[in-house]
């Protein structure tokens, strides 16, 4: 069987970091509140990975700042309790004191690239990549200022994020797809498996050790997925898998 090409460094990017290991610094702020729904913990890790993966192809820089909007309208609808354009939530938002207003005008910023982008005013080139991770990184803290300040308890967190999951269908066109060696809906089925197997009375240390095995493919086919949905249905697996392990490990002394 003929390998698959690897992807090769997008020549404009050549002065922003050696390596692809190296985009992991630029990021590495760029952390996903825990007390997030799971809808905007998606749109959050995927545009942190989008990012991430514009070092091979610039215009993901772009995008990812579109992305991100995505969980700040979700969450400003929800705290506001209206539905309205992300302009005049941001709006509303800043008049209400939940965000400053340095902090809106640079979501503004980002909510005139991603109209822009939808009306074809402006190219998915339009952004530098670092220019983005700092676009990026205002709605991660517009994000955190505007959600509730308690967290839920892991328990309640791992149980609730089930629940989501389990509403959520799988992706389509993804049945028998194998990714770098992984078959994706065998993956699905036995991390969910262990899951389930933690909330209905604990894993033992076999299902410890097969629900690591599992983060690992979790980890290896998540950021080769061409879909966005299918992507952000195994990154909340992910997620799932993640906070069932966490479970199991020794607090800190």
């Amino acid at each position: 069987m003929t390998p698959l090409p690897q992807p090769a460094p997008d020549p404009r990017n050549h002065y922003l970091v050696p390596d692809y290991a190296g985009m992991e610094a630029l990021v590495a702020d760029l952390v996903v509140p825990a007390n997030a729904s799971m809808y905007v913990m998606s749109a959050l890790e995927t545009s942190r990975e989008l990012i991430r993966h514009s070092y091979y192809r610039y215009e993901f820089a772009t995008v990812a700042v579109s992305h991100s909007l995505f969980a700040l309208e979700h969450l400003l609808t929800e705290r506001l309790a209206t539905h309205a354009s992300l302009q005049d939530l941001i709006t509303r938002a800043t008049t209400a004191g939940l965000i400053a207003p340095e902090l809106a005008a640079e979501l503004d910023r980002s909510r005139q690239v991603r109209d822009g982008l939808a009306r074809g005013t402006r190219s998915s080139a339009v952004i530098l990549p670092l220019r983005a991770i700092d676009l990026v990184r205002t709605v991660f803290d517009a994000v955190s200022l505007l959600l509730p300040t308690s967290t839920p308890q892991p328990e309640d967190r791992l149980a609730q994020l089930w629940d989501d999951h389990e509403r959520a269908p799988y992706p389509d066109g993804f049945r028998g797809i194998d990714i770098a060696g992984v078959e994706l809906i065998l993956l699905d089925a036995d991390t969910a498996g262990l899951v389930r197997t933690e909330l209905n009375g604990g894993l033992d240390e076999n299902g410890i050790a097969g629900l690591w095995w599992c983060i690992a493919g979790l980890d290896k086919v998540v950021p080769l997925i061409d879909s966005e949905y299918c992507a952000s249905y195994f990154a909340n697996l992910r997620t799932l898998a993640r906070l069932t392990v966490a479970r199991h490990l020794p607090s800190a002394t």
